[in-house]
């Protein structure tokens, strides 16, 4: 979820530390004996060779104890969400069903990314830092991570790439490329001689070390099945888009600026990033003011079906949806937020089986003094599904804002 701040390493602990631990990685340096400074420096070499990329200048490094991590953390949170943001991503997830009225957003990310926090990149200050009295192999494992944003860094404008305000499946996809190339290269620096990504079993593997590691973080283990999904999706999902991306034909340029994939549903099915498959842009063209606009994405949208058919864990990621695009809005009226959801789909079968999920599903979850709408639509041309979630007595009832395809000038 690119709606959630990136400052932290959470994910990276889980998802790199974690699963290389499990595979009997041997520590040869002991972080905490020595500091910082060195540990980055003798990380330096081998993240250039599994990245193919040279550090322009040395990675500055410092530690940080957890009370200024928590402080950093908080300050990343409101420039990242600021509270306009927060209350409309907030919102819309408990419209959609995936996050209950009782949990409090803000609040949750601040306890996940200060649960097992053990060093990070600042892209403001182009610094690493380490975190006193973290774990010596969990530093060494998010260090390596990390470095290859930082190196990332002095090659791409990653504030402009991570920060693209008109769509979060967007910058999720481009989290993913990041996040993904990061994952690669800390498991091939931290398995030297042996690349466990090519090998046919690993990444089914990973996924399930993956799974039984959450238990082991109380309050990551808690968390909505969004949250926890879309945390992680960046990390796991981006680095088996890389992978592929090493064996196409694109394997001798790097999948940045006009290659960078456009949506997480390029992400999932690397086929459609080749076709050229991009999503179908919507824009609302009528309605009352909104608070809020977004786009779900295939990667959320899976979440939401997994929750909607009770898949808990065990979300299908083979699986194509035919998602073709979609936007909703957020609306606020005296007896409570209201959401627009349009969505578009690649083929009228596709439209068929989303529309029968949630009329007999997501409707069946509207909340008291509510109503839910579903509709089948046709927007240029395109099958669409329009869903509404709104208090009953909402004045736009009577005409629902409407939705159209935004043609490119």
């Amino acid at each position: 979820m690119s709606h959630l701040p990136r400052a932290a390493s959470l994910a990276t602990s889980l998802v790199v530390g974690m699963s290389l631990a499990c595979r009997g990685t041997p520590v040869q340096d002991r972080p905490a004996d020595q500091s910082i400074a060195h540990l980055v420096d003798s990380l330096r070499a081998p993240v250039e060779r599994a990245a193919g990329l040279t550090f322009k200048a040395a990675p500055r490094s410092a530690m940080r104890s957890r009370e200024q991590v928590r402080a950093y953390l908080i300050r990343k949170l409101k420039e990242e969400l600021p509270p306009k943001k927060l209350a409309g991503v907030e919102q819309a997830y408990r419209l959609f069903g995936l996050l209950p009225d009782t949990l409090n957003l803000e609040s949750l990310l601040l306890a996940l990314y200060s649960e097992q926090v053990a060093g990070f990149y600042d892209p403001d200050s182009t610094m690493l830092f380490g975190v006193t009295g973290s774990d010596p192999l969990q530093l060494k494992l998010v260090l390596a991570h990390e470095m290859v944003h930082a190196l990332q860094g002095q090659y791409l404008p990653l504030d402009s790439i991570l920060h693209d305000v008109r769509s979060n499946d967007r910058t999720t996809a481009a989290e993913a490329v990041l996040e993904g190339q990061a994952t690669l290269v800390s498991i091939r620096v931290l398995s030297p001689g042996i690349d466990a990504a090519a090998q046919p079993q690993f990444w089914e593997e990973y996924r399930e070390q993956i799974a039984r590691q959450q238990a082991s973080m109380p309050i990551f283990a808690g968390a909505p099945l969004i949250v926890r999904e879309m945390l992680v999706f960046p990390y796991l999902d981006g680095a088996e888009f890389m992978r592929w991306w090493e064996t196409s034909r694109y394997k001798d340029s790097a999948p940045y600026g006009p290659r960078m994939p456009v949506s997480t549903e390029q992400i999932l099915h690397p086929d459609r990033y080749l076709r050229g498959d991009r999503p179908v842009p919507l824009r609302f063209t009528s309605g009352p003011e909104s608070s809020y606009q977004d786009v779900l994405g295939e990667a959320e949208l899976r979440v939401l079906e997994g929750e909607l058919r009770g898949q808990g864990e065990s979300l299908t990621r083979e699986i194509q949806l035919g998602w073709g695009g979609d936007l909703y809005r957020v609306y606020q009226t005296p007896a409570g937020p209201a959401l627009v959801w349009y969505t578009v789909w690649d083929e009228p079968r596709y439209a068929a089986s989303f529309e029968e999920d949630i009329r007999s599903r997501l409707s069946a979850r509207q909340r008291v003094g509510y109503r839910a709408a579903v509709d089948r639509l046709t927007l240029d041309g395109h099958p669409a599904v329009r869903f509404v979630h709104a208090p009953i007595g909402w004045s736009a009832w009577g005409d629902l804002p409407k939705a159209e395809i935004e043609r490119s000038k």
